[in-house]
C-alpha cells in the first residue's frame, strides 16, 4: 500500500480580499492568500460578485514556483482559492472604491 503525499488537499488556506471594485455583473478583486505561514498575492475577476458563480483567478508565476517548492500542487491550491472566493469563505479587508462600488 502506497501512501500518497498531501499535495494541498488538506493544507489550510486563508484568503483575504484587500480591495474590490466592480459593478452589477463583475468585480475586480485584489488580495492575498496565506499558506503555511507565507503570504502570496492574487488578482481575480468575480462574475456575479463574491459568492457568485465564477472566478477568474490570477496568481503570479513566482508564487506558483514557491508553492511547487513547498511540495504542493499549484492546481490544487488554485482550485481551493477559487472555491473559497466563489463560496465567500474569505476575510474582507476591502473598502469598495470607484463609481461602481462592489457589494461586499
Amino acid at each position: 500500500m502506497t501512501i500518497s503525499p498531501d499535495l494541498g488537499e488538506n493544507v489550510p488556506i486563508t484568503v483575504v480580499v484587500k480591495s474590490a471594485r466592480g459593478g452589477n455583473v463583475a468585480s475586480k478583486l485584489n488580495g492575498v492568500f496565506l499558506l503555511r505561514g507565507r503570504e502570496f498575492r492574487f488578482k481575480a475577476l468575480a462574475f456575479g460578485r463574491i459568492g457568485g458563480h465564477n472566478i477568474s483567478l490570477t496568481i503570479p508565476k513566482i508564487a506558483l514556483n514557491e508553492i511547487i517548492k513547498m511540495g504542493l500542487d499549484p492546481d490544487v491550491i488554485y482550485l481551493k482559492i477559487q472555491r473559497k472566493l466563489i463560496e465567500g469563505e474569505v476575510d474582507l479587508e476591502a473598502k469598495p472604491t470607484g463609481a461602481g462600488r462592489a457589494s461586499l
